[in-house]
């Protein structure tokens, strides 16, 4: 017997209804993962209990828990308090804006489970009063109001396969301010301080993953300065994730348009904090590909 202290991993998927649970949950159980879908919040316990027993034939387990779950629902954030102690337990909340959230209740036709006699707008405003808890202690937030399917099961595929054990992964992302802030971002770098190579006749129609963008980005003054001193100014911040076992962030880069500037700053930054004992990094360019 074991006293669930060296369970298998177990992820509690949550968040608003609309913004892509059951896609996150095939995902997952694509990659393996053991998937429970709307499991009343009392349930978690004996379910970490069963990952211990059971760690090699349960390695890891993924729980979706929702508002399906009605008054139980409201006990999830005490009782995940209660059972990370010591426990490989994390906490994905899938989020969307209202108004998305309402053009997706519109398209498949059905009413949103909190609505009542109300509107799906007035049940998305309960929803998001009742998780407001949830959503502040979760480990990762998805937002996936800019995000289809596809995209969605990609990033559930980056954060939660098998591949590495880095105990905190990193996102480094590109984007255009002109674009809106990515929603998602725990930190922003603004590298509108910088010359546009939008202006150069020569730079206009390439992007920053090519060498003659990269060059002339790099040879601003000011950029290497900026790179070196913001990789050391989140030294401290990536120890501070792993010693508080937040298991994923994300740093926006951005600049006008997010095709020059902020590309190159973000393939720079992702280079040297690479080299960040356990982290691991990935990089995004979330609005490369837009005219």
């Amino acid at each position: 017997m074991t006293d669930g202290t060296d369970a298998g991993e177990v992820l509690i998927v949550t968040g608003m209804s609309g913004a892509g649970r059951s896609t996150a949950a095939d995902a997952l159980e694509d990659l393996g993962w053991y998937v429970v879908d709307n499991l009343p919040p009392q349930m978690l316990k004996p379910l970490l209990e069963l990952a211990g027993v059971a760690s090699d034939a349960l390695p890891r387990v993924a729980a979706v828990v929702d508002v399906r779950g009605g008054e139980m629902f409201a006990k999830l954030p005490e009782i995940t308090r209660t059972l990370r102690d010591g426990r490989p337990l994390r906490v994905l909340f899938l989020d969307a804006s209202d108004d998305v959230l309402v053009r997706r209740f519109e398209a498949v036709r059905r009413p949103h489970p909190l609505q009542d006699d109300g509107t799906i707008l007035d049940g998305i405003r309960l929803e998001r009063r009742m998780l407001a808890g949830v959503r502040e202690n979760a480990d990762v937030l998805i937002d996936t109001s800019n995000r289809n399917i596809h995209q969605l099961a990609t990033q559930i595929a980056d954060l939660f396969s098998a591949e590495g054990q880095a105990r905190h992964t990193l996102t480094v992302q590109s984007f255009g301010f002109k674009y809106g802030l990515p929603p998602d971002a725990d930190l922003v770098a603004d590298m509108r301080f910088l010359p546009n190579p939008f202006w150069q006749d020569d730079l206009r129609a390439l992007t920053g993953e090519d060498a003659a963008v990269r060059d002339y980005v790099l040879g601003q003054p000011g950029a290497t300065e900026f790179i070196d001193a913001y990789t050391a100014a989140l030294r401290p911040v990536l120890e501070g994730y792993q010693r508080e076992n937040k298991r994923h962030s994300m740093v926006a880069v951005g600049c006008t348009g997010g095709k020059h500037r902020s590309v190159v700053t973000a393939i720079e930054l992702a280079e040297r904090l690479r080299a960040e004992t356990g982290v691991a990094v990935r990089v995004r360019h979330r609005d490369l590909g837009r005219e």
